[in-house]
């Protein structure tokens, strides 16, 4: 199976049937800190186990992160 992975293009020996499968594929290490787009649209956490992935799709992981800086108010 051919898809592309955040932009890049992977091809799988191993059968990659659900969203959920390719998580563990990928190696994501906390999937359910992940949002997942297929072709464009966003796959809904509860349905990674149920919705299928096929020949030619594109997936994004969108991973969230917290940052910033905290102020110095040292000087105040």
């Amino acid at each position: 199976m051919k898809i592309t992975v955040n932009g890049e293009a992977k091809q799988y020996e191993q059968a990659v049937v659900t969203v959920a499968d390719l998580l563990v594929l990928e190696q994501v290490a906390s999937p359910e800190m992940v949002s997942v787009q297929q072709n464009g649209d966003f796959v809904a956490t509860e349905q990674f186990e149920t919705t299928l992935i096929h020949d030619g799709d594109e997936i994004d992981f969108l991973f969230f992160m917290g940052g910033g800086s905290i102020p110095d108010f040292s000087n105040i």
